[in-house]
């Protein structure tokens, strides 16, 4: 594995890399890595032939009050993980690469930053579509691979790609979780025992609220009401949010008809937390409320 440091070399060695035919698979990271990642590296090596991962912790996308300094980190062994798993080359530009003195450009994208982490992390997003279109320009991926767990991201980098006419296909992969359901996250490793256990209570309350969806319940504010119940059963649990919005363009939703994202922030002592799921409307309630709206068949494989 071939590490860069420089985003001038990270270039030439991929315009080298596309002029010989090879496809360039890209997953962005911030390190300490986990079976999440690596399942994100897997998919790109599926995808392309080339394989680059990145490891930058970004400062633009922590807030003044937030957990920079703290972030875990252990180069070392990511490189490790990383090397095992063919992984063509690893990505290493410094702070003062990425944001040079006199720096003072940014990328936001408007709408779908708005609510969900957005609400309580208003410089977040921002922060990250600047830090994802230097990436981009450097690494010049075919393919991006995101994590399904940070669904707001996932949308966001898509409607960037959209806007800014990136020549990228962006790969959604699933949210890799530990054996008892938890989704799998570099800050997990903040959670004291006590606090670690508690977390449960996200996946749990998702699976509760499928189950809900399955048995017939469609007003969002009952099943939110649902979800807070579920969460309030867990003492250390303090919610940030529960919301219901559609997925793509992530508005909240009155009524679950189609695909809807349940998503999650949740505070266990001084972590915070996220977690979703899309509750999926089964297919003959879904065919029922198309012919009461005047739609004919089986609803259209396009979505």
């Amino acid at each position: 594995m071939r590490t860069i440091e420089r985003i001038v070399e990270m270039q030439h060695w991929a315009d080298a890399e596309r002029a010989r035919g090879e496809r360039i698979g890209f997953v962005p990271t911030m390190g300490y890595l986990h079976e999440g990642h690596l399942s994100l590296v897997r998919r790109a090596k599926e995808l392309c032939s080339r394989t680059v991962v990145s490891i930058f912790v970004n400062p633009l996308q922590f807030g003044p009050t937030e957990d920079l300094e703290r972030y875990p980190r252990d180069l070392e062994r990511d490189a490790r993980l990383l090397s095992g798993e063919g992984v063509d080359v690893l990505f290493l530009p410094s702070y003062a690469e990425m944001y040079p003195a006199g720096f003072q450009t940014s990328v936001n994208v408007e709408e779908v930053t708005k609510g969900l982490c957005g609400a309580s992390r208003p410089t977040h997003f921002r922060g990250v579509t600047t830090v994802v279109t230097k990436l981009f320009l450097a690494v010049k991926p075919h393919v991006a691979v995101f994590g399904e767990k940070d669904f707001q991201q996932l949308v966001t980098v898509r409607q960037l790609v959209r806007d800014l006419n990136f020549d990228i296909s962006i790969v959604a992969a699933p949210i890799a979780r530990e054996p008892d359901g938890l989704a799998m996250s570099s800050r997990n490793a903040y959670l004291a025992p006590h606090e670690r256990a508690a977390a449960t209570v996200l996946s749990r309350a998702l699976r509760l609220a499928q189950q809900k969806v399955a048995s017939g319940v469609r007003a969002a504010q009952e099943l939110r009401a649902f979800v807070y119940q579920c969460l309030a059963e867990e003492p250390l649990a303090r919610v940030d949010y529960v919301e219901l919005v559609d997925v793509q363009r992530l508005r909240p939703i009155t009524t679950i008809e189609g695909p809807t994202l349940l998503a999650l922030a949740v505070f266990f002592g001084s972590t915070r937390l996220i977690d979703n799921c899309v509750l999926e409307v089964p297919t003959a309630d879904r065919t029922l409320a198309a012919k009461e709206n005047g739609i004919g068949g089986e609803p259209s494989g396009n979505v």
